[in-house]
């Protein structure tokens, strides 16, 4: 019950996010943005979460995980209300603001709870679960927001959202709300930091940041490209559903594939696949090619954040797994407020294709700092650490 209750809520919550997040530069260059202006909407979505992750996860750990989740949910339904109600370009980046801290606190307890209430042998089946759905929500909504803004308008696929968020609430009521151990909350940031001198870990959280950022690059700036080359609103929505279909459809088999190969090696070759996919995109203007590299991209990318997830539990001291979570989620905002950033400038300099292959060589550079050595291919069953 307490599983089919979490799925239940990040489902609708990604749902929102995978909805919301290709419309807002779509949005946003119909209000008359730039490049640079896209990048700096996508960039304002991380910025006040890099600072507060890891305090978030002390409170989790500290209050419990039912309040956070609500609280979160009330902040996605005050996000989603503004540009639904105001289009404006202030309304877009105070939303994005909003649902950007709103999305910590949710995430961190609900990943905290599926921890928590899960024993070591179905912790993975639990974090897979979380993850297919994570990924559904994935394939559902960009199609979804895709023939609502082509065929009624922006602000509907804001205020669906809002609807949507409000149902979170009431489901968020289900979730358990036993404080855990206070010790956390006394611990300095350094100390948390300190925790990156594990190497599992380490690989773990570069590998998330890796796969978190590239996707949030793709769904930001693919829409102006696919605008560039004639495509629909709609036609837009599915290709990125069908990379998210093919996000689920490597979770289904990824217990296999790290049984067989490993998973450093899997995620070496995830991260290797989804970068040799994000340079070919600009090289191509076929829908059907296009589609081909998107699906190859969520092949790569959708084999990343369950592994990394995991891992990332299961390598935390067990007093201090929403500190943990948490970090993992500063190094992923760190990668998601720098990287549009820097494409932003890319992109307004050197044009759209320059953002597609300068991400896509980051991509795959960056399997350097993962690549098999240590950590990673242990299992992670038997890797929770009880200090």
């Amino acid at each position: 019950m307490l599983l089919r209750t979490v799925i239940i809520i990040v489902f609708c919550f990604q749902f929102i996010l995978n909805m919301t997040r290709p419309i807002i530069p779509l949005q946003a260059t119909g209000l008359g943005a730039s490049t640079f202006e896209v990048g700096l909407l996508a960039a304002a979505y991380a910025f006040l979460p890099l600072f507060i992750a890891i305090r978030a996860g002390k409170i989790a750990d500290r209050i419990g995980d039912r309040l956070p989740v609500m609280i979160g949910h009330v902040g996605v339904a005050l996000g989603m209300a503004l540009p639904g109600l105001i289009p404006s370009m202030w309304s877009l980046f105070v939303s994005q603001v909003i649902v950007g801290v709103a999305h910590i606190f949710i995430v961190i307890s609900l990943q905290n709870v599926l921890g928590n209430s899960a024993s070591p042998e179905k912790r993975d089946h639990y974090f897979s679960m979380f993850a297919t759905f994570v990924s559904i929500a994935a394939v559902i909504g960009p199609v979804t927001g895709g023939y609502l803004a082509e065929y009624i308008s922006y602000p509907t696929v804001f205020l669906l959202s809002l609807v949507v968020s409000i149902f979170s609430i009431l489901f968020s009521v289900f979730l358990p709300h036993e404080p855990r151990k206070k010790t956390a909350s006394a611990i300095g940031l350094m100390a948390s930091v300190e925790m990156l001198k594990m190497p599992i870990l380490r690989k773990a959280l570069i590998a998330s940041a890796l796969a978190l950022y590239s996707r949030d690059i793709f769904v930001a700036y693919f829409p102006l490209y696919g605008q560039g080359l004639g495509m629909t609103a709609t036609t837009i929505g599915w290709i990125l559903s069908l990379q998210g279909f093919m996000m689920v459809a490597v979770r289904l088999f990824l217990t296999k594939l790290t049984d067989q190969f490993g998973r450093d090696n899997v995620l070496v070759w995830s991260v290797l696949l989804a970068g040799a996919s994000f340079v070919l995109v600009p090289f191509t203007h076929n829908f059907y090619l296009i589609g081909l590299w998107a699906s190859l991209m969520g092949i790569g990318l959708g084999s990343g954040q369950p592994l990394s997830m995991a891992t990332t539990y299961n390598a935390s001291p067990k007093s201090r797994t929403g500190e943990v979570l948490g970090l993992r989620l500063s190094i992923n905002r760190v990668s998601q407020l720098l990287a549009p950033l820097f494409f932003g400038v890319v992109g307004a300099s050197l044009g759209l294709f320059s953002v597609f292959f300068i991400s896509g060589a980051f991509l795959i550079g960056g399997t350097w700092a993962i690549k098999p050595e240590q950590g990673l291919n242990t299992s992670l069953k038997g890797e929770k650490q009880t200090s």
